[in-house]
C-alpha cells in the first residue's frame, strides 16, 4: 500500500494537508523512530535523525541543547536568538520570557508524532523565522496497552517509565510517567527529571458528524546542572572540568489543555482549544567576577583591611595563607562596604521567574472540491514575574565560588558601583487571525495562499524605581516601565507540481515575525551591559524581528517507504534581534539591519526488508548582511572592547556543513542493530563575529588571546543493537560516540582567568577561547515489556 503522509497546515489539529500539496519541507517521525534512536529526549532525537539539525551544548547538560535548524535556534537559554516556533497539540511551548523553548518538559514518552517544517510559515504564528516544530501527543485509542521500561547507563544515567492507554466507548485515556537521574559526566553535573501526562479523551457520533474532546494534563519538575563553557587549555587535562560552578537551573511546570473538534458534514469541520499553562524556573549561578581582573585582590595584612578584620574575629590571616586564592580581602572590603565589586572575584546569581500563561484558539476548515481552506483566530495572555540578586563572594580552589555579605546593589563605595537587581512584572497578549486556501488546479498542480496578522501589546512594570544609583559617564539606568505595542500581516504563497509519486516539485514564498521580549526590551542598554539569565535596563526600545524566505525543492517516493529530496533555501532576518556581548558573560540586545542564512539540503531513505540506508546532507551559509558594531574585548582585532563586522561575515555557532548517515539491519525476527554517523562542518565562536580572530596576536587594547577563534569540525558514531527473546520483551543497547571522539559544539572568545590547572590568574590583558565540549563513550541499556 502507497504510504500516505499528512502534515499539519495549522498548529491546531484536525486539518493537514499531503505532502505533495505542500510548498515547504517537511521531515516527519513517530513514536517508534524515537523509540528506536535511543535518544534521551526530544532534542536528542531531532539532533540524531533531522536533516539540517544540530545541537549546541552551551550548558553542558543534555537535557538543555540549542536546537538549530537551517541556522534558526530553539533553545532553554535566555540570550539565544530564538527563530523556531514550537507547538503541542496547537499550544505555542515558546515561553513568553525570552521565547525560549524548555525541552526538559516536553514529554518524550507521550509523543506521538513530530513535524519539522521549514520556512517562515505564517500560519504558525510569532516566531516562525526559520521553521515550525508541530508535536502530536498519544492518545488511548491509538496508543492502547501498557509498556514498561527501565533504563541504565553511563554516568549514572538510569531512567524508570510507564505507559497505560485504552479505550472504552466513548472514553478513552492515555497515561505516562518517567523519573530520570544521572550524575553527569561533567564534575559536579547531576540531573533529575519527573515527569507525568495524561490524556482523556471522548467521541460520539458518525464519521460524518463526529464530535471529540480530549483533556490533556502534564507535569514536569527538574533540578539541572549545566556548567557551560571551559576554557579550551583546561580542557587538556581534564575534559570533565568546569570553568565556575555551581550553575543550576530548577524548574516547575504544569499545563491543561482542552482540546474539541466537531464534523459539521462530510465538508467543513471546526477545531478549537483552550489551555493554561503555570511554569516557576530558578537559576542558582556562581561566575567569575570580571570586574575584578587585573585589580588588587590579594590581602596586604595593613591598614583597615587588618584592623576590620581582627575586629571581627577573623584575626590578620599569614600572607602564605593568599598563594591558592584571594579570600580575606573581599571580606573585609564586602564588610566595610568599600569596593567588594573590585576586590571579590566571584559573583553569585540567583534568578525566580513565574510565567502564567492562557490562550483560545479556533478554526473552521473546508475540504470541497478543488479546495482546501482554512480560517481561524487566535488569543494568547501572559504574566511574567522575574526577580534577580547577585553577591560577591569569592573563588575557592576548585572554582566554587563562597559569598559574602555584599550585593551587586549599587551600593557598594565605588565609582564603578553597578546593581544587578531585577524585579520585573509584564503583561503580554497577543491577537491574531489567519487564513489559507490550498487550491487544485488541475489533478497536479496545488497553489497555497495564506497569511496572518498579529497584534502584540507587551507592557512592562518596574518594581526597582527609582532602578538604581548607578551611572555611567553621567548617564543613570531608567525604569524598564514600558507599553509597547507590535503590529504586522504576514503572507505566504506556494505552489506544487505533482505529476507521480516519483516526483513532486515545489517553490514558495513566506514571511513571519517575532516580537521583542520582556527580557530583550529590558536589556537594550548598550551602557549597561546585562549578566545572563539578565539584568536590565531601560531604552532604547527594539523592533520585532521580520522573516522573509524563498525555498525551492525536488522530493518523490521510491518503491515502499524510500524517499529523497534536493531543495534549496534563503531566510533573510531584517531587523535582527542578536546579543552582543560586552564581556564572557555580559552583554545587551540590540537590532542588526540584516541578517541571512541559505543552503541547499539533500536527502534519501532506502527502506527494505531487512536493510535501511539514509542519508541527509545540508550546505549552509549564515551571514550578516549589514555592517555591525559588535563586542569583542578578546579578538585580536579588537579596538576600545569593539569589532566591526561586514556584510558577508559568517555568524558565529552556526556550521557550514551538517551530514547524518545511517545503516539498519534485521538479522532475524528477534535481532537487529544499527549504525550512525552525525558530522559537523566547523563554526566561528562568538566574540569573532568578524571572522579575523588570530590566535596569540595583542590588539589595540593590550589583550592577547591565545585560543583560535573557530570550533574545529567533527564526527560522532553512534551504535544501537535490539534483541526480542519473547513476544512484548525487547532488550536493547545504544553507544553514543563509540570512538570516544574528542570534539566541541560551540566556542566563545573572553577573559583568560586560570592557568591549565586552575589556578586563579588575576590579569586582564590575556584573552582565551572557550569551548562546550562534546560528551565521551556512553553505553546505556533498556529493557522494555509490551503488555
Amino acid at each position: 500500500m502507497a504510504q500516505v503522509i499528512i502534515v499539519a497546515s495549522t498548529p491546531l489539529p484536525g486539518t493537514g494537508l499531503r505532502i505533495e500539496q505542500t510548498a515547504w519541507a517537511v521531515q516527519s517521525a513517530t513514536a517508534r523512530d524515537i523509540d528506536n534512536s535511543g535518544a534521551i529526549d526530544l532534542s536528542d532525537f531531532l539532533n540524531r535523525s533531522l536533516g539540517s539539525v544540530h545541537v549546541n551544548e552551551n550548558q553542558g547538560n543534555p537535557l538543555m541543547m540549542d536546537v538549530s535548524y537551517r541556522g534558526y535556534s530553539a533553545s532553554p537559554l535566555l540570550g539565544t536568538p530564538q527563530g523556531l516556533s514550537v507547538y503541542l497539540d496547537g499550544v505555542r511551548l515558546n515561553q513568553p520570557f525570552g521565547d525560549v523553548v524548555l525541552w526538559d518538559l516536553i514529554p518524550k514518552d507521550a509523543i506521538a508524532t513530530v513535524s519539522l517544517m521549514g520556512g517562515a510559515n505564517p500560519l504558525f504564528g510569532l516566531n516562525t523565522l526559520g521553521g515550525a516544530l508541530a508535536i502530536r501527543t498519544k492518545d488511548g485509542r491509538s496508543d492502547g496497552g501498557t509498556v514498561l521500561e527501565a533504563m541504565a547507563g553511563s554516568f549514572g544515567r538510569r531512567n524508570l517509565s510507564i505507559q497505560h492507554g485504552g479505550a472504552s466507548a466513548p472514553l478513552d485515556w492515555f497515561v505516562t510517567a518517567n523519573g530520570f537521574r544521572e550524575a553527569g559526566w561533567r564534575d559536579d553535573s547531576p540531573s533529575r527529571l519527573g515527569q507525568l501526562f495524561g490524556k482523556l479523551g471522548w467521541r460520539s457520533g458518525q464519521s460524518t458528524t463526529q464530535s471529540t474532546l480530549k483533556l490533556t494534563y502534564a507535569w514536569a519538575q527538574s533540578e539541572l546542572n549545566g556548567n557551560g563553557l571551559q576554557q579550551d587549555d583546561m580542557l587538556a587535562p581534564r575534559r570533565a572540568s568546569v570553568f565556575t560552578k555551581p550553575d543550576t537551573t530548577v524548574n516547575h511546570a504544569s499545563f491543561v489543555n482542552l482540546e474539541a473538534m466537531s464534523q459539521l458534514s462530510g465538508q467543513a469541520r471546526v477545531s478549537a482549544n483552550a489551555y493554561y499553562r503555570n511554569t516557576r524556573t530558578g537559576t542558582h549561578n556562581g561566575d567569575l567576577n570580571e570586574e575584578a581582573l587585573g585589580k588588587q585582590v590579594y590581602y596586604t595584612g595593613q591598614g583597615a583591611e587588618r584592623d576590620w578584620l581582627a575586629a571581627n574575629g577573623f584575626g590578620n590571616p599569614a600572607m602564605e595563607r593568599e598563594a591558592s586564592f584571594p579570600q580575606w580581602r573581599c571580606i573585609a572590603q564586602a564588610g566595610r562596604n568599600a569596593e567588594p565589586n573590585e576586590k571579590c572575584t566571584g559573583l553569585v546569581t540567583t534568578t525566580a521567574s513565574r510565567q502564567r500563561n492562557a490562550g483560545l484558539s479556533a478554526q473552521l476548515s473546508f475540504d470541497a472540491p478543488g479546495h482546501q481552506a482554512v480560517i481561524g483566530a487566535a488569543w494568547d495572555a501572559s504574566r511574567v514575574g522575574f526577580t534577580q540578586s547577585s553577591q560577591f563572594g569569592f573563588l575557592n580552589p576548585d572554582r566554587s565560588i563562597t559569598p559574602v555579605a555584599a550585593f551587586a546593589d549599587g551600593s557598594q563605595d565605588s565609582e564603578d558601583a553597578f546593581d544587578q537587581r531585577v524585579d520585573l512584572s509584564g503583561k503580554v497578549s497577543t491577537w491574531s487571525v489567519f487564513g489559507s486556501d490550498t487550491l487544485s488546479l488541475g489533478p497536479h498542480w496545488h497553489l497555497t495562499l495564506s497569511g496572518r496578522y498579529n497584534r502584540t501589546r507587551l507592557v512592562n512594570s518596574d518594581h526597582l524605581f527609582p532602578y538604581n544609583n548607578a551611572t555611567t559617564e553621567g548617564q543613570q539606568r531608567g525604569s524598564l516601565d514600558g507599553d509597547h505595542v507590535f503590529r504586522r500581516f504576514n503572507p505566504a504563497v506556494g505552489i506544487s507540481y505533482a505529476p507521480s509519486r516519483a516526483i513532486n516539485a515545489y517553490a514558495g514564498y513566506s514571511e513571519s515575525s517575532r516580537t521583542p521580549t520582556s527580557i530583550e526590551l529590558g536589556c537594550a542598554d548598550p551602557n549597561f551591559g546585562c549578566r545572563l539569565p539578565n539584568s536590565m535596563a531601560g531604552d532604547p526600545p527594539l523592533d520585532q524581528v521580520v522573516s522573509t524566505t524563498w525555498e525551492a525543492g525536488l522530493r518523490g517516493k521510491l518503491t515502499g517507504r524510500s524517499h529523497w529530496n534536493l531543495g534549496l533555501f534563503r531566510g533573510d532576518n531584517h531587523s535582527d534581534i542578536i546579543f552582543v556581548s560586552n564581556s564572557a558573560s555580559t552583554g545587551f540586545f540590540k537590532n542588526a539591519g540584516k541578517t541571512r542564512r541559505q543552503g541547499v539540503e539533500a536527502g534519501v531513505a532506502l527502506v527494505g526488508e531487512r536493510l535501511s540506508l539514509s542519508a541527509d546532507a545540508t550546505w549552509l551559509n549564515a551571514t550578516y548582511q549589514s555592517s555591525e558594531r559588535l563586542g569583542g574585548q578578546a579578538n585580536s582585532s579588537a579596538e576600545n572592547g569593539a569589532i566591526e563586522v561586514r556584510p558577508g561575515d559568517r555568524m558565529p555557532s552556526i556550521p557550514r556543513q551538517i551530514l547524518k548517515a545511517s545503516a539498519g539491519y534485521q538479522f532475524s525476527p528477534a535481532w537487529s542493530a544499527g549504525l550512525q554517523v552525525i558530522a559537523i562542518g566547523g563554526s566561528f565562536v562568538r566574540g569573532n563575529e568578524n571572522n579575523l580572530h588570530v590566535a596569540g596576536s595583542t590588539n589595540l587594547d593590550g589583550v592577547t588571546t591565545t585560543g583560535a577563534g573557530r570550533v574545529p569540525g567533527y564526527a560522532v558514531v553512534n551504535l544501537n543493537a535490539s534483541y526480542t527473546p519473547a513476544p512484548g520483551w525487547t532488550l536493547s543497547s545504544h553507544v553514543s560516540n563509540l570512538f570516544n571522539r574528542q570534539y566541541a559544539t560551540v566556542g566563545q572568545l573572553g577573559p583568560r582567568a586560570f592557568t591549565p590547572d586552575g589556578s586563579f590568574r588575576n590579569t586582564d590583558s590575556e584573552g582565551a577561547v572557550f569551548f562546550a565540549p562534546g560528551a565521551p563513550r556512553a553505553v546505556s541499556i533498556r529493557l522494555r515489556r509490551v503488555f
